[in-house]
């Protein structure tokens, strides 16, 4: 990283942990530690009364026994759960798989998968990985993992049954369109290393950079993804389309360290809650390695968290126009607190505020050109008659030594945009903010 975070905080979107470290300062320790003998000194005790009645009864007369620590870990997630839609108690297991999530490594398969109709959707088996070599396909339909109908699970639960133990196997049994019987692979799981960037010239000029989440090297990652596309081009780039669409968020370190790559100064983010050590301004100190070229940025319902500090922060200021619809809006902070079980309380204690002072909280970020998900139909049976197609036309008598400077889409490129017509309008539009910004000199 260009820089480390001045407090330990993280930010969450939709389950996905955004963490700036594990090391929670004195200051912090010092602030809870004052917060919690004053909590001592007002504690509810008829409330606490009532609680040991529940439990009490719970515990001698309900149907079958239900150990103690049942009941106060119950207790303790009803507590917490219950506060809002990202405040969660984390026992020691659900702690270890949150630090997972946030390093891109895990014991897996190697399969991207999406939710469908119940089901896990593959969409890509990754190359290199036991998911990569087993012969499953793009479209396939995991339906059970190790024998169980994973049908009504939620994503989150359905992928974790997929992860496990470096080396130990797991059974799918897949649906495939054409196949009219089930198909069963077993895998053995391995260390997966997700890359959260990917890159590609688009055109000579032209770049295009996807940040699929914010993980813990996501920050290197975009800026060794730079420095790549600009020698790939052999120049500096003309512009640039930053894809941030169903980008769920990330580490928040690593959002301030992508605005670092393309801000030469400014804030990125500023956050508020109750205590003084919530109140954190975030900057970049660049320096900007597009040099000022255009950047469109896309975005959608999907980009959340992580993902809309960054659209926020360029569009404020006023470094990137943002394409696509309407973000998420989720804009509280979640600080991960560990506590002497091996657990962690994972507790919202602030909100967050774009550079201009807004809270996207409910609202997201409104991108400066709508532009929803379609199709881009191309009619190359309607070419114009022209002057040169006349019989007996006059010559020019004054051609042009060079020909022209037009960009040379290759065509996996044309192939590209005529797919995702969203990518197509900010590759249009990047060209012509290039043209202009060269045409200003």
């Amino acid at each position: 990283m260009k820089k480390s975070l001045t407090r330990y905080a993280v930010i969450l979107l939709a389950g996905v942990f955004l963490g700036a470290g594990l090391t929670v300062e004195r200051a912090v320790q010092a602030e809870r530690a004052a917060h919690e003998r004053a909590t001592l000194a007002h504690l509810p005790l008829r409330e606490l009364r009532t609680f040991a009645e529940v439990y009490n009864i719970v515990k001698a007369e309900y149907v079958v026994p239900v150990s103690s620590h049942k009941l106060i870990d119950n207790a303790l997630r009803g507590m917490v759960n219950n506060l809002d839609p990202h405040s969660q108690y984390l026992d020691p297991r659900q702690y270890r798989h949150l630090m997972v999530d946030t390093t891109g490594r895990f014991g897996g398969v190697g399969l991207e998968v999406t939710e469908y109709k119940g089901f896990l959707k593959v969409v890509t088996p990754i190359h290199g990985t036991p998911g990569g070599r087993s012969g499953i396909r793009s479209g396939d339909l995991i339906v059970r993992i190790n024998g169980t109908f994973i049908q009504g699970l939620s994503l989150r639960k359905a992928v974790h049954l997929l992860r496990g133990r470096p080396g130990s196997t797991v059974q799918l049994t897949i649906l495939r369109k054409g196949v009219s019987r089930p198909l069963t692979f077993r895998l053995r799981r391995q260390i997966i290393k997700i890359h959260s960037v990917a890159s590609r010239l688009l055109a000579p000029g032209y770049g295009y950079l996807r940040i699929s989440e914010f993980q813990a090297a996501t920050g290197k990652g975009v800026t060794r993804a730079l420095t790549h596309l600009q020698a790939e081009n052999h120049a500096p780039l003309k512009g640039l389309v930053l894809d941030l669409r169903d980008n769920p968020g990330g580490v928040l370190n690593a959002a301030v360290a992508v605005c670092d790559d393309f801000m030469n100064h400014g804030i990125v983010v500023s956050t508020r809650g109750r205590i003084p050590s919530s109140d954190v301004v975030f900057r970049a100190h660049g320096p900007d390695l597009l040099h000022g070229a255009p950047m469109v940025v896309l975005v959608n319902g999907g980009s959340a968290s992580a993902a809309e500090i960054v659209s926020g922060a360029l569009q404020d200021n006023r470094r990137a126009i943002i394409m696509g619809t309407r973000t998420f809006g989720k804009g509280s902070v979640q600080t991960i607190m560990p506590i002497g079980n091996g657990g962690a309380l994972r507790l919202t204690t602030a909100r967050y505020f774009t550079p201009n002072g807004h809270s996207i909280q409910n609202l997201g970020i409104t991108p400066n050109i709508v532009v929803h998900e379609g199709k881009f139909v191309s009619d190359h049976n309607h070419d114009f008659l022209r002057e040169i197609n006349l019989p007996g036309h006059l010559t020019n008598p004054n051609p042009p030594k060079t020909k022209g400077k037009a960009v040379v889409i290759p065509p996996a490129t044309r192939k590209l945009l005529d797919e995702d017509y969203q990518l197509r309008q900010a590759f249009d539009l990047l060209r012509g903010l290039a043209v202009y910004r060269e045409f200003k000199g």
